[in-house]
């Protein structure tokens, strides 16, 4: 039996999984946030809550190879920062799951990103991001908002994969330019996706099925990434944050029209 027929797809199916694992390399080393498109794709060839479990491992493997790519910029202060609110937020996104419909799900995360969106467009408009190293982490108002956010992060990663629109609207908004924010998200999302494994298993979402489909999607992250390097190099800053802006919007709608 292979893994078309385990998961009773046609060849368009696979076909749009595929294209979906090509976005997720493609998201992670050049527009962070792309890869909601992925998550919608995976939502309506998979069963809703099945697609979760099959494109975590997915999103790991183009997690290591963003980490690869730019491990030397990442800013460990605002990932110490981040972690203990987003471990809150994967174990309420985790009792949420358990709980709640699909319905809920998606309306509630569609929701939560065109806020985020909104609210990153107004700020930047006020003010321009700086050079160098984002530094709004040590003050009191910088650290309540990455609490904020890592608390929306963890809940939005977990329920639904749909982390990346979260932290990239706080990234952005805390001023990182786009190779700190590249690097600095590679890092964030493989520690938290990987910890996401075990409460995945749990759920049921990741088991050997799962698994055999992932093993056939994986290679595709691959040119995906490879893209993505060489894209990064041709985008300007302003582009960057308008491209990780437009894709958080069109994630968003997504979720809310399925």
């Amino acid at each position: 039996m292979n893994t078309m027929t385990l998961w009773h797809l046609s060849g368009w199916g696979f076909a749009a999984l595929a294209f979906a694992a090509l976005l997720v390399g493609f998201s992670k080393t050049a527009v962070s946030g792309a890869n909601t498109v992925s998550l919608a794709i995976f939502a309506a060839v998979l069963p809703a809550r099945a697609s979760t479990g099959v494109l975590l491992p997915v999103l790991i493997v183009g997690d290591v190879l963003a980490v690869l790519t730019y491990r030397r910029h990442a800013h460990w202060p605002t990932l110490w920062r981040l972690f203990p609110a987003v471990a809150v937020g994967v174990v309420a996104g985790t009792l949420f799951l358990a709980r709640a419909g699909d319905g809920i799900v998606r309306t509630s995360i569609g929701a939560i990103l065109l806020l985020m969106a909104g609210v990153t467009v107004w700020r930047r408009r006020r003010e321009e991001a700086t050079a160098d190293a984002p530094n709004e982490v040590s003050t009191r108002a910088g650290r309540m908002k990455a609490r904020s956010y890592g608390v929306l992060g963890g809940f939005t990663t977990m329920v639904a994969n749909a982390g990346g629109p979260v932290m990239s609207m706080y990234l952005l908004s805390a001023g990182f330019r786009k190779l700190g924010f590249l690097g600095t998200s590679a890092f964030f999302f493989l520690i938290v996706n990987v910890s996401k494994v075990p409460f995945s298993v749990g759920l049921g979402l990741i088991d050997g099925r799962s698994l055999f489909l992932d093993a056939a999607l994986a290679v595709f992250v691959v040119p995906g990434a490879l893209f993505g390097k060489w894209a990064v190099n041709r985008i300007n800053q302003r582009l960057f944050e308008q491209l990780v802006i437009a894709a958080t919007v069109v994630g968003g709608v997504q979720l809310l029209l399925r």
